[in-house]
């Protein structure tokens, strides 16, 4: 019996190591790294999407401005006969930490009338943000670190996109705390209606990268509560280690689509 007990432990250590070092095992593992990611938006309704725009309670889009059509989760203004600072977002359902989004984008139409100047083909994903059932009814933006997305306006001026913008917050660039509202990426500019590649890398508070067509476009680390648009005065400095994903609406209709995520340990 001594003897066969050595076995049994024996071959459960061999098969271990065997596992271990077999590329088919490897392969197979990452294989379903790879199919992990969710699609968080399913192309045809707006089911696990939360909204809220200001001036009206959460889950409330009296204009639709928000809606599922043909694949694609559109920004739409045709309902408006002018625009009267009601800037919107619509939430995915839960939050995240540690995560790669990825998602296409394009502005599309005319800016809506009484749209600000500064917010004509300008649109945004919010990451590591407060939950919807936070905001205040009358709030511009949620407490977030903004991935801005920016359509080119005249031929030759460059206006870049997937840039960083911090309502309520500060992040750190260059071992120094960057407390400016809005800093340009590095991306070059996009003009018309194509669509163009984002992905988001985000590793809580320790590095958020921002990716336009596969190319980093600018990266930075501790995010934290702090700043213009800061609705959470008391928690001033705390950093921000994980929150809610929104898409957002500021008077020029967008669409997008193929979002998905996949979170990472």
């Amino acid at each position: 019996m001594k003897y066969f007990s050595k076995f049994i432990v024996y071959m459960f250590f061999f098969l271990f190591l065997s596992n271990f070092q077999n590329p088919k095992f490897d392969k197979r593992r990452d294989d379903r790294k790879v199919n992990d990611w969710i699609q968080l938006f399913n192309g045809e309704n707006l089911d696990n999407w939360i909204v809220k725009i200001k001036g009206q309670q959460i889950n409330t889009d009296i204009k639709n401005t928000f809606k599922a059509e043909n694949g694609v989760l559109k920004v739409d203004y045709e309902n408006y006969k002018s625009f009267n600072g009601e800037f919107g977002h619509i939430f995915y359902k839960q939050p995240f930490s540690n995560y790669k989004l990825k998602l296409q984008y394009r502005f599309v139409g005319s800016q809506a009338k009484d749209g600000q100047g500064w917010a004509e083909r300008n649109s945004g994903v919010m990451i590591h943000s407060q939950s919807p059932e936070s905001m205040k009814i009358d709030q511009d933006f949620p407490v977030s670190i903004e991935v801005q997305l920016l359509g080119g306006l005249v031929k030759g001026e460059e206006r870049p996109t997937a840039n960083l913008c911090t309502p309520g917050t500060h992040v750190i660039m260059d071992n120094k705390l960057v407390t400016t509202h809005c800093i340009d990426s590095s991306s070059k500019t996009y003009y018309g209606d194509q669509w163009v590649d984002l992905e988001v890398i985000v590793i809580q508070d320790s590095i958020i990268s921002h990716k336009i067509n596969g190319k980093t476009v600018i990266s930075y680390s501790k995010p934290q509560i702090g700043g213009e648009y800061n609705t959470m005065k008391s928690r001033k400095g705390e950093l921000l280690t994980g929150g809610y994903i929104a898409l957002q609406s500021e008077s020029h209709p967008v669409e997008f689509k193929n979002i998905k995520l996949l979170e990472l340990n």
